[in-house]
């Protein structure tokens, strides 16, 4: 059996529904309809965690082998306004904390984004950030998990911020179309 480790945060974690209609249960659905029974999927969301948060929990669940690696924090720094070089850093080092152990491992980052409206540069500082760790690592990149979802009333939670059962569909359907060419 070959794993999925899906490391992230509350978007991951599906806060607020039931586990199968978070993003990773409906990828395990995904793999077992299209025939890649050989997976399983370990959904490591924690809801709130921000990238410092991952790279102090990582290693607890690298303890067994892991051939694909989703990494999916980055939306808690965003909404705290770490600065994006902080981001940067943690995100690198839970990268490389990953390859050290499992030099074989496929690792996917997932992209966040912080809306525009945030005043300054740092809406732009932290987009770019994603898409220069995944060409300096060399490793593919979702470009925006929350594409088409953020500010979509119908497919979030009341609280606006985390997506529903149907947000988190298009979650699955992001991540999909990367990790099927990994896989």
């Amino acid at each position: 059996m070959k794993t999925i480790l899906f490391f992230g945060d509350s978007l991951t974690a599906g806060y607020g529904l039931q586990a199968p209609n978070a993003y990773p249960s409906i990828i395990q659905k995904r793999l077992q309809e299209e025939g890649y029974t050989e997976y399983k999927v370990i959904n490591a969301g924690m809801s709130g965690d921000t990238t410092a948060g991952g790279v102090h929990r990582v290693e607890r669940w690298l303890d067994q082998p892991v051939s694909i690696f989703v990494l999916a924090l980055g939306a808690n720094d965003g909404l705290r306004g770490i600065p994006a070089r902080e981001t940067s850093q943690n995100l690198q080092e839970i990268i490389d904390k990953v390859k050290r152990r499992w030099p074989e491992v496929q690792i996917i980052l997932s992209g966040m984004e912080i809306p525009d409206i945030v005043p300054g540069r740092y809406a732009a500082e932290f987009r770019v950030i994603f898409r220069e760790l995944a060409l300096k690592n060399n490793i593919p990149l979702i470009p925006f998990l929350l594409e088409g979802v953020v500010g979509m009333r119908h497919l979030n939670l009341p609280d606006g911020v985390h997506p529903n059962a149907e947000g988190q569909k298009l979650l699955a359907n992001h991540t999909w179309a990367v990790l099927k060419d990994v896989l």
